[in-house]
């Protein structure tokens, strides 16, 4: 039997380092949406939640082309993705030229989500926006939705009462953006650090002037 000699410490091989866990991808991503082809499939969602709500005798803008809005390439469009499937689109506006709710915001315009996917993915954007906006030292969320009646009374009841659930604070009802009835929606920005493990954020921060704001409205 033979035996190996007893390496000196010199010789003696170094424990390697500690490996740090990769962390994990965020389950849901909100980008902003910069390309032709990301901007077409923002347009196909719109597309296919307008038919959605039409088929359910809800609201649907009948003065302004939404689709068209999100072909501008000035618009300041981002997007909710969960593995790649774009889950929500919106317009957002940082000088947001609204007829009701003075001082700052951050004004998510034209909100649209994938059919059948509403509650959840409104609950998301409702974390990010407040926490997003909470960055830009902006103190409130601004959003508007589509309404023919009464709020009490009209069908976007049922989804006002879940927006309120979540936070949202319904100030009134009255000319929205497009020239249309709408009920009009405040949020309380908050910062949120642990919000990354759930919701990434690749949004441009980029400001525009308020005359660029205005042409996408």
């Amino acid at each position: 039997m033979t035996t190996s000699p007893t390496p000196t410490a010199a010789e003696t091989p170094s424990a390697p380092p500690p490996q740090r866990p990769t962390p994990m991808a965020s389950p849901y991503e909100m980008r902003s949406l910069r390309t032709e082809a990301e901007r077409a499939e923002a347009v196909a969602l719109v597309q296919d939640r307008q038919r959605w709500l039409t088929l359910r005798s809800l609201p649907v803008s009948a003065r302004a082309d939404i689709p068209d809005l999100f072909r501008n390439p000035q618009a300041e469009l981002a997007g909710l993705f969960e593995d790649g499937l774009l889950l929500a689109c919106m317009i957002l506006q940082r000088e947001p030229n609204l007829v009701w709710g003075a001082g700052p915001s951050l004004f998510l315009g034209h909100v649209h989500t994938l059919p059948d996917r509403s509650d959840d993915t409104i609950r998301l954007i409702t974390l990010w926006a407040s926490d997003f906006a909470a960055r830009l030292d902006l103190p409130l969320v601004r959003a508007e939705a589509l309404a023919r009646r009464p709020l009490d009374v009209d069908p976007i009841a049922r989804f006002l009462k879940r927006l309120t659930d979540m936070g949202w604070d319904l100030r009134s009802a009255g000319t929205g953006q497009t020239g249309e009835r709408a009920a009009r929606l405040e949020l309380a920005t908050e910062h949120r650090p642990g919000l990354s493990a759930l919701v990434g954020c690749r949004v441009v921060r980029e400001r525009r002037s308020s005359a660029d704001e205005r042409s996408i409205a």
